[in-house]
């Protein structure tokens, strides 16, 4: 079976665009374009790291792609579409995947892009030297002997991809895979320039030392403050980019942003302020939207050897999370067109049957009045609980209302402890909490993204949930014609044995200056590329 992507935009059309944009317009819609052509952004957290190997979260990826390009990118739609590569073949049922990139694709110091670049960064995520926390994605991709090399049983070089030549790479899977190459799409798959990396060590993401080969190149970075990126002379396809430069801006409080984003400081802003998108839509119905996110808003439980006692019992952990009332959170607190969730995997996730989940279909009284018979069942009382949170308005919302609830309804007392980004991704890789506020967005546009989260091995699994049963059905599921029956019977395992409490399904809810134009909306992982914004003339 072959399945090939291709470049569509043919070298006529190249002229074409570049000549629109030489006279001032759009080559496409005919929009008179701005002289100013600039975009800036709130960020509520500083990203830990720029390196794509070592990325786990949501704000430094958004950086990412536009500083570095994969093999495979997105468009506006969330549809695959050639990055570095042209396109792709797959063969030895979806378990080959050969990739020809394109030979004009450079890094920014003028190097070409070559397939060696992605062995590479590809073995650079896998080599436990490096101690990458997205180390599992590798061995969640199925790519021949990565959970062998992560294990540290084998050596990175003999990882299952290989420079057939310049511009051909060729990936050995262990299993057929479709959705592979949406996979590659993700910052860790991204190619890696050795000779910076070796040179400069972990500074090579430092403005004055990166090489990167996206649209973009880091210019500024100053810590908890702002940094900025500018269009990269060396992209392959920098003839089409409009936006010259795109500052990201670190806003803690996010009314703070709210005020700088009306005084005009900033394009963009999301989320809003907790309850306030119902006005902001009535006040600026040109800029305030609300869409799905491919995100789940969860609390995960702590299930460690030595932790909390009483969590250990699936009976508790089904009593707090009946216990939590979700249309208050979502119809009072956010009211940003949220969905109320009692499953994990997200309800518009392409291709997903939403499962029958039994406690679901209850009234909250009567989800109320069976937390109450499960603590008794489980003969406990007096259960003092500390649940974490990095900082956001948002998130200390629901956790006061949650700890509130669980005390009305429970009788449970509970300890909030909110701390900035960072520190909390390590606390909570850590297990230094009973109750971890969690949110997962989809990596690729498949329900196995949120589903695979909670086996044994995962590298995100901070609840450290194991079931043998659980695991054998996300297994079966890769290789199923139907793997939405696996699904199923995943997601109501899950709502018997708890390890996470889901709360609700996102809505992106964002401000967007009305003179920005060429958002994704329509792409429901939120991955956005400054490339494909510009400004028009107001």
């Amino acid at each position: 079976m072959n399945i090939k992507a291709t470049l569509k935009l043919s070298a006529a059309a190249l002229v074409f665009a570049t000549a629109a944009l030489a006279e001032g317009t759009h080559p496409v819609t005919g929009e008179a374009l701005a002289d100013n052509q600039t975009f800036s952004y709130r960020l509520l957290d500083q990203f830990p790291t720029l390196d794509p190997q070592l990325n786990e979260e949501t704000a430094g990826h958004h950086v990412i792609r536009d500083l570095f390009e994969g093999l495979m990118i997105q468009d506006a739609d969330g549809n695959l579409i050639p990055g570095v590569a042209t396109g792709f073949e797959a063969s030895n049922n979806n378990q080959t995947y050969t990739f020809t990139l394109r030979p004009e694709a450079k890094w920014s110091n003028g190097d070409p892009v070559v397939a060696e670049d992605f062995v590479y960064g590809w073995q650079r995520a896998v080599d436990p030297a490096n101690a990458s926390p997205y180390a599992w994605y590798m061995e969640l991709a199925s790519i021949v002997n990565a959970k062998e090399i992560v294990a540290g049983e084998m050596d990175p070089t003999e990882l299952g991809v290989k420079a057939i030549d310049d511009h051909t790479l060729e990936v050995q899977l262990t299993q057929p895979l479709p959705y592979f190459p949406a996979m590659t799409t993700y910052a860790t798959m991204m190619p890696a320039h050795r000779a910076t990396i070796e040179a400069h060590g972990a500074k090579w993401t430092d403005p004055e030392n990166i090489v990167s080969n996206g649209a973009y190149v880091l210019t500024e970075m100053v810590l908890n403050e702002y940094h900025t990126r500018e269009k990269n002379p060396m992209y392959w396809n920098a003839d089409s980019v409009i936006i010259e430069k795109t500052t990201g801006y670190v806003i803690n409080d996010v009314n703070q942003a709210l005020t700088r984003y009306k005084a005009g400081e900033i394009d963009h802003l999301e989320p809003l302020p907790d309850g306030q998108f119902p006005v902001l839509q009535e006040e600026r119905p040109d800029e305030a939207t609300s869409v799905p996110r491919l995100c789940s808003y969860y609390y995960a439980f702590n299930l460690r050897d030595g932790a909390k006692p009483e969590l250990q019992d699936p009976r508790v952990r089904q009593a707090l999370a009946y216990a939590i009332d979700r249309d208050v959170i979502v119809n009072q607190i956010l009211k940003g067109g949220q969905w109320p969730a009692y499953n994990f995997a997200h309800l518009k996730t392409a291709g997903f049957e939403m499962p029958e989940i039994e406690y679901a279909s209850m009234s909250q009284a009567d989800r109320d009045a069976k937390a109450k018979e499960l603590m008794e069942e489980a003969g406990v009382s007096d259960l003092q609980l500390k649940l974490i949170y990095n900082t956001s308005d948002s998130h200390k919302a629901i956790a006061t209302i949650v700890a509130a609830m669980w005390k009305q309804k429970l009788g449970v007392e509970t300890t909030l402890e909110n701390m900035e980004w960072k520190t909390y991704l390590d606390v909570r890789r850590d297990g230094q909490f009973d109750v971890a506020r969690g949110a997962w967005c989809a990596d690729y546009n498949e329900a196995s993204t949120f589903l695979d989260l909670l086996t044994t091995p995962h590298g995100s699994n901070d609840a450290k949930y194991s079931s043998a049963e659980y695991d054998e059905l996300l297994s079966t599921s890769k290789t199923s014609d139907n793997p939405n029956e696996m699904y199923t019977k995943a997601e109501k395992l899950l709502s018997v044995d708890m390890p996470i409490a889901p709360i609700y399904h996102y809505a992106n809810t964002f401000l967007l200056s009305s003179d920005v134009k060429g958002w994704p909306y329509n792409n429901a992982e939120n991955n956005w590329y400054s490339k494909d914004l510009y400004r028009i003339e107001k």
